[in-house]
């Protein structure tokens, strides 16, 4: 994976206003878009230069199960007080046997290890050894090594201005969006009982996969979003027909994510205090970022994760 934010942050006005009316843009390119790594070479090469943990941490996988026919999740038990993570944030992955370390996205958020010792990662199968592995080796009592790593996260602090998030994921690419959907819960939660403590504002979740079985997640998110209405979820699919029972997904639609699905998301949110997060496939990203900036959001306020 690789994480980067396009361009450098403006300084902003501190007073919110609704999005303005916007000009349909459809040849707009960021040039800095093509100069990201291509995604050859090893998880720990292309993730150098992110922020990440020194040390190393045993886990113990204490349960495992399929969240869909080629995502395997996993919860590994953490015994080491010094170990956190920010929401949004990656692991590097060490399996004894193993020689290549894998690098995979918390899909849980840092509440549930802070009070549980809890930490939950969602890994699609492929050829690369450390994901082979998770669904061809791994057992529950398997013992790994992991270190926190990146940039890409949300962590408001206490006394921070209120940011309304539009979050976009594509496939396995949900992961690091759930667990910052997660930890937006526990900070309305938090708000509830504490004057201090950092509001969120509104949340908006675009979710695209090829079908409806790989939409990972979305019973968890819909309970989410009943008990915090500020947060709202829409489901895609690329490569189905239609839905098989479009009830059970909120918003239904078939096709990709088009510059008129964020347009009207954006509509609804404050335009000043918007970050946006995607993750998912390169191309995906590209094509994502390249519309919000067009759309007019601060190219400093786009933040990426790629998994290739």
């Amino acid at each position: 994976m690789f994480v980067r934010k396009l361009g450098q942050a403006c300084s902003r006005g501190t007073k919110a206003r609704r999005w303005p009316a916007f000009v349909s843009c459809c040849c707009c390119h960021l040039p800095r878009m093509a100069k990201l790594h291509s995604g050859k070479g090893d998880h720990l090469e292309r993730t150098k230069e992110n922020t990440r943990q020194q040390t190393l941490t045993e886990a113990v996988v204490e349960s495992m199960y399929d969240l869909s026919p080629t995502v395997k999740s996993l919860s590994l038990k953490v015994n080491n007080e010094d170990f956190s993570f920010k929401a949004g944030q990656w692991v590097d992955f060490f399996i004894p046997s193993i020689k290549t370390v894998g690098g995979y996205s918390m899909s849980s958020a840092p509440h549930k290890l802070q009070h549980q010792g809890i930490l939950e990662l969602a890994v699609k199968f492929s050829q690369h050894p450390p994901a082979k592995w998770v669904h061809t080796q791994c057992h529950v009592g398997s013992k790994v090594r992991m270190r926190a790593g990146g940039d890409f996260n949300f962590d408001p602090q206490d006394g921070d201005q209120s940011k309304d998030l539009l979050l976009i994921a594509g496939g396995v690419g949900i992961n690091p969006l759930y667990s910052i959907v997660q930890h937006v819960v526990d900070l309305h939660r938090l708000s509830q009982k504490s004057e201090t403590a950092y509001k969120p504002g509104r949340t908006v979740l675009l979710y695209s996969a090829r079908d409806e079985g790989e939409l990972l997640f979305r019973e968890q998110i819909l309970r989410l979003c009943k008990e915090v209405p500020d947060i709202s979820f829409q489901c895609f699919v690329t490569q189905q027909q239609e839905f098989k029972d479009p009830s059970q997904f909120p918003r239904p639609k078939v096709g990709r994510i088009t510059q008129e699905d964020l347009k009207a998301e954006l509509s609804c949110l404050h335009g000043d205090h918007i970050l946006s997060y995607i993750c998912g496939p390169p191309p995906m990203i590209e094509s994502m970022a390249d519309q919000l900036s067009c759309l007019g959001v601060d190219r400093g306020n786009i933040k990426f994760e790629k998994w290739w």
